[in-house]
């Protein structure tokens, strides 16, 4: 009987959580730990398809900053995690509040693509909520 073939550098719900968690404190130097050198992300907005793609680490890094600067009080809450084979998703409720008032809370997630123990394609989602008045859900 063969044996299956191990797996190296998998990723864990724990790696995906600690991923989250420097989301939160807006740690753009930690989450660039978790990608990989060849990395892409489609945020959830843009003129594309897939959104807005930021290709490479320096674009990624750079998308990722534009998430503060757009939302400064940034914040994914509630997280859920799932990892099936090279994929994950993760789940949680972002908020945040614009520089004009405008304040977004809805439900989303982000689909992960991995290789190496990596993040190497981060492609977001949220639901297309209208904007909420200040302490609503």
């Amino acid at each position: 009987m063969t044996q299956p073939a191990t797996i190296t550098n998998a990723v864990s719900v724990e790696f995906l959580q600690a991923f989250s968690d420097a989301w939160n404190r807006h740690d753009i130097d930690a989450l660039m730990t978790f990608m990989a050198d060849d990395c892409e992300f489609h945020a959830v907005a843009g003129p594309d398809v897939l959104g807005k793609s930021y290709i490479g680490r320096d674009q990624v890094r750079a998308g990722f900053q534009l998430a503060w600067q757009t939302f400064a009080d940034a914040a994914w809450r509630d997280p859920r995690h799932f990892i099936s084979g090279d994929n994950g998703v993760s789940e949680s409720t972002f908020s945040g509040t614009k520089a004009d008032g405008t304040r977004i809370e809805a439900r989303m997630v982000d689909v992960f693509t991995f290789r190496d123990g990596k993040i190497a394609v981060k492609n977001a989602f949220r639901k297309d909520r209208p904007p909420v008045a200040t302490g609503s859900n």
